[in-house]
């Protein structure tokens, strides 16, 4: 097999992309790197036939492109997988690789090819519906009058005329997917004030044609117990390795 690694446009990889997202069936958090330009692609072919595509990006520097975050294959060229990868490195000239651990794929090229593996944030799915409720605190969108400085959300929680707290919708993913964020004013955390919010923000999304998902650092145990309480449950985590010699 004469294999071959080239680099490419998105709308060379495009078709391919549709088939990683359907499979995989979950909020792709690097999805944004290819809308806003931080990403280069490469497509591989198999004796002349192209067979899959991969993507590079620069994790700590956006204008570096040191890092594997996109890889796939088309079904019957899996069992090449480590070759395919191993000369993906090469020519891209890349040094880390990073993946959601609900991609299976990528996962299993990063354990096999990485040192030093570790876990940056934990990503979680919708599990269920939950019903909570504070008395005397309402959930209602932004309005013009409201003082939220530099805060750019675009719904709030309200008690007696003052907002405890706010959040958001982030549209910047593969669809159907919105990722939520909130913030709970510091006079308010440890009421529960937090998983309301969460909680109204995921019937937004679903509002809007949208399926809530969330992250949050590995280490926050505080956002981490706020989205569980809020209905979520964890369905993966973003892991980084550096690649072997």
């Amino acid at each position: 097999m004469i294999l071959q690694i080239t680099k490419t446009t998105l709308d060379v990889i495009e078709p391919f992309r549709v088939l990683f997202l359907n499979e995989g069936a979950f909020q792709f958090v690097c999805n944004k790197c290819h809308l806003y330009g931080w990403a280069d692609t490469y497509l591989f072919t198999a004796d002349g036939i192209p067979v899959g595509y991969g993507a590079v990006w620069g994790s700590d520097k956006r204008e570096d492109r040191d890092t594997i975050f996109e890889f796939y294959l088309e079904p019957p060229y899996r069992e090449m997988a480590s070759r395919i990868f191993r000369e993906f490195q090469r020519v891209s000239n890349t040094i880390q690789v990073e993946s959601q651990t609900n991609d299976r794929l990528l996962t299993a090229m990063l354990y096999e090819t990485t040192r030093n593996i570790y876990a940056e944030a934990i990503l979680f799915e919708e599990a269920y519906t939950s019903r909570l409720k504070i008395p005397g605190i309402t959930f209602r969108k932004r309005e013009a009058t409201d003082d939220m400085g530099d805060d750019d959300s675009t719904h709030v929680l309200v008690q007696d005329g003052v907002i405890v707290a706010s959040g958001g919708l982030m549209l910047n993913y593969n669809i159907p997917y919105a990722d939520i964020y909130m913030q709970v004013k510091e006079a308010f955390r440890g009421r529960g004030v937090g998983a309301l919010i969460v909680q109204e923000l995921k019937k937004e999304a679903y509002r809007m044609g949208r399926v809530p998902a969330a992250r949050c650092n590995i280490e926050n145990m505080a956002s981490k117990s706020t989205l569980l309480k809020a209905g979520f449950r964890i369905c993966g985590f973003r892991i980084r390795g550096t690649i072997k010699k």
